[in-house]
């Protein structure tokens, strides 16, 4: 069995709270709270959850853009949280994140041959200007925009054209692990396709290792290995794609599934739907997070520690006092659903 190339431990990032006028610390924003993770050299790990889950918090915490509070982050086996600054510099070439917004990420004062040129100066990459310029065009054709395009700004692109320069800007490291931060929620169905695509050739061209976070379970469905369903800070769920999606086991994996529209107009659904609002990341309900949305909680999902207990598949890690099966329920999903995650599950990534 191949060995892990990202581990992450009780991985915390915790942002005081300040108020009065001394500014004093009156609690925490648990963005994120204990989340372990694994991934193996060359996959993809998914992670989905609702808006203000902390998906972006880990992402960015990962990578140390933002300093974790506490827990451990183990890349290639280098540990990336005990790095000083200047073995975090050697690490930054290996390790990339393309932003959500193709608008934001991208210096409108640079033209497009200087955005890649600066990473690969400021890593000693290449040694020379006309090496620069070299590479730089090698890029540009690798994520399938031209030569010319070195010499324009960034406004005189479209979404989807931006989001490839900001791909190109990733590759220029020659980087080996990669967040994507919901790369293709800012552009269009047709363009997001293209974008996808691309980002699984380069995967499988470079062996790059991604994680991959997004609000569309279908696009996670297609990019993904394994899973991550994150709530409030915490994993309820972690399995790989196939089985979270044909037999989800935690509620809030269930519902989410549920959400997922089908492309069939003859097909009646039905919906599951969630109650209540997502409470605050500063008071968090005690037990089971998610027990006060949770249709099946009892008195024992509203205090404690929630285990972790295994699921049906491999590696499959439930946060949940009950084993509860929604296999049966799942096949309402859709007629023949567990015959097309078995279909998907077998295209080469």
């Amino acid at each position: 069995m191949a060995e892990d190339f990202l581990v992450v431990e009780e991985l915390k990032t915790w942002f005081p709270v300040k108020s009065g006028l001394l500014q004093r610390t009156t609690g925490y924003v648990k963005a994120v709270d204990g989340v372990s993770l694994k991934l193996r050299k060359g996959e993809t790990y998914g992670l989905v959850g609702e808006t203000g889950s902390g998906k972006t918090t880990l992402g960015k915490s990962v990578l140390r853009l933002i300093e974790p509070t506490s827990g451990t982050v183990i890349l290639d086996g280098t540990d990336v949280t005990k790095a000083s600054k200047k073995e975090l510099k050697k690490l930054r070439r290996r390790m990339q994140i393309i932003f959500q917004d193709p608008y934001a990420s991208l210096d409108p004062r640079e033209t497009v041959g200087s955005t890649l040129s600066e990473p690969m100066r400021i890593h000693k990459i290449v040694s020379s200007r006309n090496e620069a310029l070299k590479k730089s065009k090698e890029l540009l054709l690798r994520v399938g925009l031209n030569e010319e395009h070195l010499f324009r700004f960034p406004h005189e692109f479209s979404g989807g054209q931006r989001q490839r320069i900001a791909v190109a800007r990733a590759l220029a490291v020659d980087p080996d692990f990669i967040v994507l931060d919901e790369p293709t929620s800012f552009l269009d169905v047709s363009v997001q396709a293209q974008v996808l695509d691309l980002l699984r050739e380069l995967q499988r061209e470079l062996d790059l290792t991604y994680v991959f976070i997004s609000h569309n379970l279908a696009v996670v469905q297609y990019m993904s290995n394994r899973l991550g369903v994150m709530y409030l800070g915490k994993l309820m769920e972690d399995a790989a794609r196939e089985v979270l999606y044909k037999s989800p086991e935690h509620p809030y994996s269930y519902f989410l599934m549920s959400a997922i529209p089908v492309p069939d107009p003859e097909f009646k659904k039905e919906t599951k739907l969630l109650t209540g609002d997502v409470p605050s990341p500063v008071n968090i309900p005690p037990g089971c997070r998610f027990h006060p949305r949770c249709p099946y909680a009892t008195e024992k999902c509203k205090s404690g520690v929630v285990p972790y207990y295994r699921g049906e598949g491999p590696q499959h890690n439930v946060a949940c006092h009950y084993n509860v099966d929604f296999e049966r329920a799942t096949q309402t999903l859709r007629p023949g659903y567990a015959a097309e995650v078995t279909e998907l599950a077998s295209v080469p990534k």
